[in-house]
């Protein structure tokens, strides 16, 4: 993931955790979106990577729809078909405060303490959604459309 010096230096001086590698990137080229006056260089970018090994979803309370089982306990990947609310298993997290866990790679969960530091600084990139809510359902099998009811002639 890569993030901006900016970022990176408030992340620290907060004490945040959960980051780590913060290694310098090269910006080879940018594109503009429109045209107009040139801005100026771009940010320095750093690239950084999210803890992940000790959160872990808990399987049992969190609603996840999978044909398949989960395979590895350690992992706990199953291939979702569809997400109704994680939940974390007790005892696992400790206290990063942004992280992957077990069982979900794709997405980063972040503490409230990431939270409130990202309101601080105005963050408007990124949807927080409370990890009980959070809801992953492309193929519409957890709130499928209701049949239009049918008309009856009599």
């Amino acid at each position: 993931m890569l993030v901006t010096e900016r970022f990176a230096e408030d992340f620290k001086a907060e004490g945040l955790t959960g980051l780590s590698g913060f290694r310098p990137v090269e910006v080879k080229r940018v594109r503009r979106k429109r045209r107009g006056p040139k801005h100026g260089p771009p940010p320095t970018y750093l690239l950084v990577t999210a803890a992940y090994g000790n959160p872990a979803l808990d399987m049992e309370r969190s609603r996840i729809l999978s044909k398949t089982p989960v395979a590895c306990s350690w992992c706990r990947y199953v291939g979702p078909d569809a997400i109704d609310g994680l939940a974390l298993e007790e005892g696992t997290w400790k206290g990063e405060d942004i992280f992957r866990a077990r069982g979900m790679w794709g997405e980063l969960i972040v503490s409230e303490r990431f939270k409130r530091f990202a309101e601080r600084h105005a963050m408007s990139h990124m949807a927080l959604v409370p990890i009980e809510k959070y809801v992953w359902d492309p193929l519409g099998l957890l709130h499928p459309e209701q049949p239009p009811p049918s008309s009856s002639n009599q």
